[in-house]
């Protein structure tokens, strides 16, 4: 018998009511279980209690739905769950680091900082820096780790550092290092890269034989310099390194990968301007602080977590968000030192912290993930 769509449209809807109803059911003793857990100081998740029933509905489905079944009760669960959270009145220590920062925070970003910055006077840092305070105090580090302790020991107020870059990617040293300092984001900033080819005065491009740069400069201008015949590149820890090494060589055929503003600073010749193979090249940069800090503007928040090394532990997190309406503006994994195949994840999330949905995300992930750390909440500059 053939059906008309509309029929089948029509008993779908009526299906979906009763669903519908049945959910508002459900919730409603999810809501008296939140309350007895609460008295009686029992957690919200009970593992063993949702393993046993998606067994049950997936056997009940039977072997064609029961996949189907099981992945509709997986959020069935997860939402009675976050529900629950909101009954039961269940706080989340992180949201009240939160709540702490948001009232101890001044009105106005300062101006003037003690500010660490790995490199030497006109790295890409240097310039971020400049861009993010008015008059800052800065100290260079040789290296991104010294960055962090520098915060972390409270040498200084705050650091920069480089975290990804529109055509390489991400500074996964960064990342990396991000599991071992404690830390705050409290701003970031959007620069415009322009590379350019710096030599002494009088080297011609015929003449060079050796380039150095930064790893990420290289990987940024990788086509260009695909096409100097007959050359070495040579990574340095800095841009601005390389330019310095440049003007204290004796070599008349080296030259340096690095800003217009280092060109000037150690008195060198741009020999070609803009080498980076994409124009529209930018490098986000963070400043973090030892401390959460978070000024009026906010709209960015950054977490970091450990999952559960099975199937679903990252999709269940990513529904969250979506059931929340909250944006997912990068996320980003790398893999942990002493743990074979398991991964700490980076989520960068678009959403006002002073939104209700933000406080029951972080209700909720309290107990989904292994660890989880709370980076900061922050609004980004771009220059």
């Amino acid at each position: 018998m053939e059906h008309n769509l509309n029929d089948l449209r029509e008993r779908i809807d009526h299906i979906d009511s009763q669903l519908v109803d049945l959910l508002k059911q459900r919730m409603a003793v999810s809501r008296d279980v939140a309350l007895y857990k609460r008295k009686n100081g029992l957690p919200t998740l009970d593992a063993g209690r949702e393993r046993v029933l998606l067994a049950k509905v997936g056997a009940e489905a039977g072997e064609e739905l029961a996949d189907y079944t099981e992945s509709v009760f997986r959020a069935i669960l997860a939402v009675g769950r976050s529900y629950q959270n909101q009954c039961g009145g269940v706080k989340s220590q992180i949201y009240e680091t939160i709540r702490t920062a948001l009232a101890e925070t001044p009105a106005l970003f300062p101006q003037r900082a003690t500010v660490a910055c790995q490199g030497i006077e006109g790295a890409y840092s240097q310039m971020a820096c400049d861009s993010i305070f008015k008059s800052p105090t800065i100290l260079y580090f040789d290296t991104f780790d010294h960055v962090f302790k520098a915060v972390e020991s409270g040498m200084c107020q705050y650091g920069i550092l480089p975290i990804e870059n529109s055509t390489a990617g991400s500074v996964n040293a960064i990342y990396d290092l991000m599991i071992q300092h404690n830390f705050s984001i409290v701003r970031s900033v959007r620069l415009k890269v322009s590379h350019n080819l710096l030599a002494k005065h009088g080297t011609k491009l015929g003449d060079i034989r050796e380039v150095f740069s930064h790893e990420q400069a290289i990987s940024q201008c990788a086509d260009y310099l695909a096409g100097m015949k007959n050359i070495k590149v040579t990574m340095v820890e800095n841009t601005a390194v390389a330019a310095r090494m440049v003007a204290q060589s004796d070599r008349t055929d080296v030259a340096a990968i690095s800003s217009r503003f280092c060109g000037e600073e150690y008195g060198l010749n741009l020999v070609q301007t803009n080498v980076q193979d994409q124009d529209n090249n930018y490098t986000r940069f963070i400043c973090i602080s030892k401390i959460p800090e978070i000024y009026p503007g906010a709209d960015r928040t950054s977490l970091m977590m450990t999952l559960p090394h099975r199937p679903g532990s990252l999709y269940h997190v990513l529904s969250k968000f979506y059931a929340l309406g909250i944006n997912l503006r990068k996320l980003e994994s790398r893999p942990l030192p002493d743990r074979e195949f398991e991964f700490m994840f980076y989520f960068d999330l678009e959403c006002s912290v002073y939104a209700p949905e933000m406080e029951r995300l972080f209700q909720d992930l309290d107990e989904e993930s292994e660890y989880f750390r709370y980076l900061g909440t922050y609004n980004e500059v771009i220059c």
